[in-house]
């Protein structure tokens, strides 16, 4: 065989050279087009093949780290490849996309060759430096390519055949070029498929290795947030068993997380309903209670889960976040209205008794006792409760606050004690915590105790004994640790004497009694709490503070004020919307404090004391009633409904409850009628 395989092709060149057309008929035409190119910038056909770009040890060197991951990958290709040809006299390269060789392969023989044709490392094969060859054409062409014999545009490398092809990156850029060069006698039709094929592999091998490295960014990431973030974090597999857990779990649950993982998160958090839903149906979760298992006993947590799903979408696993409740100040303060915010130092007013109160309340605040508040309605029994638990040792805990008689006697047991999911029509399937639990670590501020029915005094009671609490369709008690704080505006006492309330949850409550005095008690507090109210009133409605005529406190100084501090806050209120800019004038007032009716103005501590309420009282006001014969027209259109209420107050004796469920209207409704009416019950 001799060295010339393609005479035809060499006499192509020939006449190229020498400034003859290209023959069509011959000349390939990616190959007539690199020698077009190679012409116009002026390439010597008779070139020695020494590249005049050359990098020197170190821009080699930075080229080299630069094209760190290309090569690691490339180098176990083309060693595979080569021994496809060793001692054939081939050699495999690899350059980089400005076409400087990074990399050479091959036997001692063919090496010395390639270094007399300058394929040596740091060397640029580029068409326009070195004519046309694989490396370069390939560059110029970003297309595989097979260069032989004569089709290489300098004579000096006749004798010499490249295949090459590009290494695209994965946004379709060339990021190198690999080449396998050898004597043009040996030329085969495969040799360039080989090189293709090894390209396409190092493709492969770098796109894995990305994804990798973006796996593994990923997952240092997630450990990072797992590693920081403020709840316990569990990642278990679709089987239920535990695969990671964050340093919060571990103080959660008392252990490290070696002894944790490939354990089953039944051992941990119980059969919950939630996790075994996940599980089951890969369906998502928020706000579940749970009870954590551990050496140390148990602990109540709030918990939220998420699915985790493969690319085909299928259900791989899960990711539960857990935090223990009486940490979790935020949901109960968004179940159960604001935290505390008043502090002893927000209760205004210098009177006698008040300040035998804040005494008290204070003591109270230093002790773990439970606190009885009375008074009637409006004279700050919640203010009170606030201060209590902000100046105790449980400030830190939460404060959660519940109306007994705003809630259906039917919910009262699930909104106190939680319910487990699925115990009731319209439970929630994860279930609810209850206020006691909600509260656990903390206050729990039972307003209007005396509406409680009596069958949940007694579930009251035992909680108040054992410390635990049995949720509704629940088989575990949960322990429970609150202070009570209770308020009402009846006489307990005279509730036992009915039977309305258990004597023995009295007498368990009933440990620090504390009265807040009526507004009408202490009235020279009154300018007190108007500088006070109006101060504040005027920025929160975004009013300039106005002159207040001095008439208007003397009016306010006189009044009974049946609805105590809140009814004041309120008439405060309505005086700076109607005032328009115009000042705080007398005749902002409501008629019923600047025309009093002497009628109402009966003195109403007594409800507190172990007297019954007398039916002759109620005949009274109603002899009253019909003496009114020159009551205003509007005042004359409620006598009828005033003297309704009367006569079934008079029936049900006085009983609240009963008299609104046969008007048909709502106790807080009745209250609102027997305020407006002025009509006294005692």
């Amino acid at each position: 065989m001799t060295k010339d395989i393609a005479p035809e092709i060499t006499q192509a060149w020939n006449r190229f050279v020498s400034g003859a057309a290209i023959d069509d008929g011959i000349v390939r035409a990616e190959v007539a087009a690199s020698w077009q190119r190679c012409s116009a910038a002026s390439v010597n056909p008779y070139h020695n093949g020494v590249s005049h770009l050359l990098l020197d040890q170190r821009q080699l060197e930075d080229l080299r780290s630069k094209k760190r991951n290309l090569l690691q990958i490339a180098r176990l290709f083309m060693a595979n490849l080569y021994r496809f040809v060793a001692g054939s006299g081939f050699i495999v390269m690899l350059s980089d996309e400005h076409g400087y060789i990074m990399e050479v392969i091959g036997d001692r023989e063919t090496m010395t060759v390639a270094t007399q044709l300058n394929l040596s490392q740091g060397a640029s094969w580029v068409e326009e430096e070195v004519g046309t060859n694989g490396i370069g054409t390939a560059l110029a062409t970003q297309k595989p390519v097979q260069i032989s014999g004569a089709e290489h545009y300098c004579q000096k490398v006749h004798f010499w055949t490249c295949s090459a092809a590009p290494i695209l990156d994965s946004q379709g850029k060339i990021m190198g070029i690999l080449q396998m060069s050898g004597p043009n006698w040996k030329t085969h039709e495969h040799t360039l498929g080989m090189v293709v094929a090894a390209v396409e592999a190092i493709k492969n091998q770098l796109r894995l290795h990305l994804r990798n490295r973006d796996l593994s960014l990923l997952n240092n990431r997630l450990k990072n947030v797992i590693l920081t973030v403020s709840e316990g974090i569990i990642v278990i597999d679709k089987r239920g068993m535990i695969e990671q857990i964050n340093p919060i779990a571990e103080t959660i649950f008392c252990q490290p997380e070696a002894k944790i993982k490939g354990n089953s998160i039944e051992d941990y958090l119980g059969e919950s309903v939630s996790v075994r839903e996940m599980l089951a149906r890969g369906k998502s979760f928020k706000d579940s209670e749970v009870v954590t298992y551990t050496s140390k006993g148990s602990t109540n947590c709030l918990s939220s889960g998420k699915p985790i799903r493969d690319d085909k979408g299928d259900f791989s696993g899960g990711v539960i976040f857990i935090n223990p409740i009486p940490q979790n100040k935020h949901y109960v303060n968004r179940g159960s209205g604001e935290p505390a915010a008043f502090e002893f130092a927000a209760i205004i007013g210098e009177s006698k008794e008040l300040q035998k109160g804040i005494k008290l309340a204070k003591i109270a605040a230093a002790s773990k006792s439970h606190v009885l508040l009375q008074g009637e309605s409006g004279t700050g029994k919640e203010v009170f409760a606030q201060a209590i638990h902000n100046s105790s040792s449980r400030r830190n805990g939460p404060f959660v606050a519940i109306n007994c008689g705003a809630i259906p006697r039917e919910l009262i047991g699930s909104e106190l004690f939680g319910y487990e999911g699925g115990s009731f029509t319209g439970a929630k399937s994860g279930g609810r915590a209850g206020k006691f639990e909600l509260a656990s670590g903390g206050t729990l501020f039972l307003d209007e105790i005396g509406d409680m029915p009596l069958e949940q005094q007694v579930s009251l009671l035992r909680v108040l004994q054992d410390k635990h609490v049995m949720k509704i369709g629940g088989y575990q008690s949960v322990p429970v640790d609150v202070r009570i704080i209770c308020a009402t505006n009846k006489n307990l006492r005279e509730e036992v004497r009915k039977g309305t309330f258990r004597q023995d949850l009295f007498f368990r409550l009933n440990v620090i009694n504390i009265f807040l005095p009526p507004l009408r008690e202490r009235r020279e507090d009154i300018p007190l709490l108007f500088r006070s109210f109006y101060k504040e009133i005027c920025p929160r409605l975004g009013v300039d503070l106005l002159p207040v005529d001095s008439r208007v406190v003397s009016y306010l100084s006189q009044y009974n004020w049946p609805g105590n501090v809140r009814e004041l806050q309120n008439v405060i209120e309505r005086m700076v919307n109607l005032a328009q800019g115009q000042g705080i004038r007398p005749e902002l007032l409501p008629d019923e404090i600047l025309f009093p009716d002497p009628s109402a103005s009966q003195p109403e501590r007594e409800r507190f004391s172990d007297s019954a309420m007398s039916l002759k009282a109620l005949q009274k006001v109603n002899t009253l009633s019909t003496d009114q014969d020159k009551l205003s027209i509007k005042k004359l259109l409620a006598k009828n409904e005033r003297q309704e209420i009367i006569d079934k107050l008079l029936t049900y004796q006085g009983n609240i409850s009963h008299t609104a469920k046969e008007m048909g209207i709502s106790r807080n409704s009745l209250y609102k009628k027997l305020k407006k009416l002025d009509i006294t019950v005692r």
